[in-house]
């Protein structure tokens, strides 16, 4: 690992230059040793107080950056920290400070209830017993177990959603002010995974606390994250917040304005637009119910004002308005075109 000292201030997670490989074998009689970079050259830098999603298709070297941060795994090269404490040479001081969740079901004694559960792994980070009890009594609320009876159902009877409620308690036990999660919300079913959200978000923004998330669910990092990084072949090779990652993808954005009226008024308006416009183009499309829209291909940084004069036009000549709206690119097509395979 790097002996360079990293400037730390503001980050609450840094991965520098990571590298790591692993070696592997396939065939019958005649093995043949395969070389995998998982890592080549990684570098992602979180700063505090924000939720991160770590996005890329398998095999990218997500996991492996995760392992690395929550000190699992040892890099070949480079260095990381959580907080500014290094995962080498102060991995006790970073476990203090990190919640991990790596599965929804993973590490739990199934014949214990919630509560049970989570009073054990207390007491295993050497919480006093009143101490320990009060925090599991704490959490099983924040996560709302309490009020579905998961303090009292044995982990075996508990739904995948329970599971994962469970799980993010287990998480917050030490309160660390980072919370690093692998694909969190994976076959939760969407109420569930709603309200996983709804807690990571909550814990966020009312409470500060950093949130690294795998996942490749691009609804969920589209909704949550305030920062997405793409991984491909060990590699970032995007990042940015949702909105700026799409406007890298299409130098355009449509509008599209719906409503009653005459297709002259609807074509005029729509020539006006593109001659006050360079780079605009439209079309007028005929919907059910004697409805027309009004389609506009916008140049990216003018969509917001053509919007709100298509609408302010066809009002003038007469038409009635029933749906009017920006269609961005999703992050789904960010990430199919940044890594080249389908999420």
């Amino acid at each position: 690992m790097s002996n360079n000292v990293v400037d730390s201030a503001g980050y609450a997670i840094e991965g520098v230059d990571l590298w790591k490989t692993f070696y592997t074998s396939s065939g019958g009689i005649k093995r043949k040793r395969i070389k995998v970079e998982a890592l080549r050259g990684l570098t992602v830098r979180v700063p505090k107080g924000v939720i991160y999603g770590l996005l890329g298709p398998n095999g990218a070297g997500k996991t492996t950056f995760v392992k690395i941060i929550t000190t699992l795994l040892l890099p070949d090269k480079g260095d990381a920290r959580v907080l500014g404490y290094n995962v080498l040479r102060e991995a006790p001081t970073v476990r203090k400070n990190i919640g991990v969740m790596l599965s929804v079901e993973r590490g739990f004694f199934w014949k214990l209830s919630g509560y049970e559960n989570l009073l054990y792994f207390a007491m295993i980070y050497g919480m006093p017993r009143r101490e320990a009890e009060e925090r599991v009594e704490e959490l099983l609320k924040l996560v709302g177990l309490k009020e579905l009876g998961g303090d009292e159902k044995h982990f075996e009877d508990m739904s995948l959603g329970m599971r994962a409620r469970l799980g993010l308690a287990r998480a917050l036990l030490k309160d660390p002010p980072v919370l690093i999660l692998d694909e969190p919300t994976l076959g939760l079913d969407p109420t569930s995974a709603r309200r996983l959200r709804n807690l990571l978000t909550d814990l966020a923004r009312r409470q500060g606390k950093t949130i690294l998330l795998t996942t490749h669910n691009m609804y969920e990092a589209e909704e949550i994250c305030d920062t997405v990084g793409i991984i491909r072949k060990g590699k970032l090779v995007a990042e940015g917040s949702p909105s700026q990652l799409k406007r890298m993808v299409s130098e355009y954005y449509s509008v599209r304005v719906t409503g009653r009226g005459t297709r002259e008024v609807f074509e005029e308006t729509g020539r006006y637009i593109v001659d006050k416009y360079s780079g605009s183009r439209y079309k007028v499309v005929a919907r059910e119910n004697e409805r027309l829209s009004l389609i506009i291909l916008s140049p990216v940084g003018s969509e917001e004002q053509i919007l709100a004069e298509t609408v302010q036009k066809l009002v003038d000549k007469g038409a009635r308005i029933t749906d009017a709206r920006i269609i961005e690119p999703t992050l789904e097509d960010v990430f199919i075109k940044i890594s080249g395979e389908e999420p």
